[in-house]
């Protein structure tokens, strides 16, 4: 905030580059009232100087004005290739930009490339937009493309790889500065979808650049419709508007992406005025705001999956022990009939309408319903303690055992909400059952280490066969297999249907062998699968959003009516 005795000229503090007199002043004069009241000695004298300051800036055009919006969660990096996690990929697509865009019903369109084709089974062309520029000035050419999509695997360090999108592709060539192939080993037809997830860069910044060099944001150069300001970590992102991208211009010339990640006070900046629109509006909240005419409320179902993850390689699970709270040699995780007495012992459809209020779906697959892959015939747990407990029983733990549950508290609706109803239902089954919740910062970093037994994750993909070779396939760095694979499942069976499903160029054989790979993973509860939860963006009235199926929050997609 300026202080009284600061030149209204003064450069913003948060911006990189330094603001021009008439752009600073035009700040100072746009911040709340309430807080050039704070800031002066007088509050009279402060208000007939804004009065002056305003007058002098002129009248402000139609759209130059602000967004703040309020994320839900913590943004850890700004490398876009340094770890596929959606906090950080929203911040990401407002900066950079991919060769395909996925829009708000899922589909793909065109974004730095105009088109694509697969000339045979194992090659794609992408013919690229001419006249892109990153925000430099730079010509964006084949060149970046190419080079952006090998910096994934150069990232040795990195916690969640963007290699399961670039692996396929075994070969690269340049055919001119507006036109590349891309050669697969084997057919993939999926290949425009993934490369909708890998950020195109410039070389000529990004090639000396380390992933500390995005985060002081010295490298984030792209090519998308905000040019990067600033990154107060845990706080916010600041953007400006770029006035020369090539697609449609964003109604506000800047706008502020606050990191809130707790649910009250998300809230609380949204009616206080502090912010014009949040996304994951607490459930507890929404039909309050939808009876209020000064707020707007936009929903749908996503894409997103909830679901744990149980330990299957260990012998001896960290977080796993018996009823004295002694380790267990053996680790009951690994028999199927076990986590199948867990799913059981899972009460979805209270978890949904009670923890979730509503704003969910019983789960049976990691995909939503809809999504390719996505298993129509497969039918949740029958809620059955009793028969639970047979099988437990059964399996050689007839007086159940000890478990800690983790997850974030930070990241999903309700989710530690959630954790906490499921310890409750396990308990009934004779599980005793620990809950540790943690900010998602920490939370995936000690997840990815696999430092869990039972740990909780969300999902949204717009394929099934995407998922499960990203969750359950057998964990392969060569092929950047089973990424996010927290709980090392391994199944032949499955990693070959999964396969021969991306191998296929046909989509109706593709969604067909998918939904065959999911009901073997889901019958052998790889995951326990519990709810497809609802996404929720509140903002004041005069300002929309439409509702997206990946539940990505994007400020040049929100709009004046």
């Amino acid at each position: 905030m300026m202080a009284m005795s600061e030149s209204p000229c003064a450069p913003a503090r948060h911006f990189l580059e330094t603001a021009s007199c008439g752009r600073a002043l035009a700040e100072w004069a746009g911040k709340p009232l309430r807080s050039r009241l704070r800031a002066s000695i007088g509050g009279a004298l402060l208000l007939a100087g804004a009065v002056v300051l305003a007058l002098a800036a002129g009248p402000t055009p139609a759209g130059a004005a602000a967004l703040r919006l309020a994320l839900s969660g913590d943004v850890t990096s700004l490398d876009p290739h340094f770890l596929n996690a959606a906090p950080n990929n929203t911040v990401a697509r407002h900066v950079f930009e991919s060769l395909v865009q996925v829009d708000a019903d899922g589909q793909l369109q065109p974004a730095l490339a105009e088109s694509w084709r697969a000339v045979d089974p194992t090659t794609w062309e992408f013919r690229l937009r001419r006249g892109v520029r990153f925000h430099n000035g730079q010509e964006m050419t084949a060149e970046d493309v190419i080079f952006s999509l090998e910096r994934p695997s150069l990232l040795v360090k990195s916690p969640g790889p963007f290699t399961a999108f670039t692996r396929p592709v075994v070969g690269k060539e340049i055919v001119d500065p507006y036109t590349i192939r891309l050669r697969t080993a084997t057919p993939y037809g999926p290949l425009p979808l993934d490369l909708s997830n890998i950020f195109v860069v410039s070389r000529k910044v990004a090639e000396s650049a380390s992933t500390d060099d995005f985060n002081t944001g010295k490298a984030v150069i792209g090519t998308g419709p905000w040019r990067f300001s600033s990154w107060r970590r845990g706080d916010a992102v600041e953007l400006l508007r770029n006035d020369q991208h090539w697609g449609a211009k964003p109604a506000f010339d800047r706008v502020t992406l606050r990191i809130i990640t707790s649910d009250p006070t998300r809230m609380a900046a949204l009616l206080s005025g502090d912010v014009d629109a949040i996304e994951a509006v607490p459930t507890a909240d929404i039909a309050k705001l939808r009876a209020n005419p000064k707020f707007v409320v936009e929903q749908r179902a996503s894409w997103r999956t909830l679901f744990f993850h149980p330990d299957h390689s260990r012998d001896r699970s960290p977080f796993v022990y018996d009823k004295s709270g002694r380790p267990l040699e053996k680790n009951p995780l690994r028999d199927a009939r076990v986590r199948q007495a867990i799913s059981m012992a899972i009460d979805r459809r209270a978890l949904v309408e009670k923890t979730m209020e509503g704003l969910a779906t019983p789960a049976t697959n990691v995909v939503a319903p809809g999504i390719l892959g996505n298993n129509p015939t497969l039918k949740p747990d029958a809620y059955d303690p009793v028969a639970a407990r047979k099988l437990l029983a059964e399996a050689g733990w007839p007086d159940g055992f000890g478990m800690t549950l983790h997850g974030p508290n930070d990241r999903y609706i309700n989710d530690e909400q959630v954790v906490q109803t499921v310890a409750q239902m396990l308990s009934r089954i004779g599980i005793a059952v620990k809950v540790e919740t943690q900010p998602v910062a920490v939370y995936f970093a000690r997840a990815r280490k696999h430092e869990f037994s039972f740990a909780l994750l969300g999902w949204g993909s717009n394929a099934g066969d995407f998922a499960l070779r990203t969750l359950v396939g057998t964990p392969n760095a060569e092929t950047g297999w089973g990424t996010w694979n927290w709980g090392r499942y391994s199944n032949p069976k499955v990693d070959a249907l999964v396969q021969s499903s991306l191998a296929n160029v046909d989509p109706k054989k593709r969604d067909a062998i998918s939904r065959e790979a999911m009901a073997i993973a889901m019958r052998d509860h790889a995951v326990i699968p519990l709810h497809h939860q609802f996404a929720s963006w509140a903002m004041r009235r005069g300002v929309r959003y439409t509702a997206r199926l990946d539940e990505f929050t994007y400020a040049h997609q929100f709009r004046l009516e």
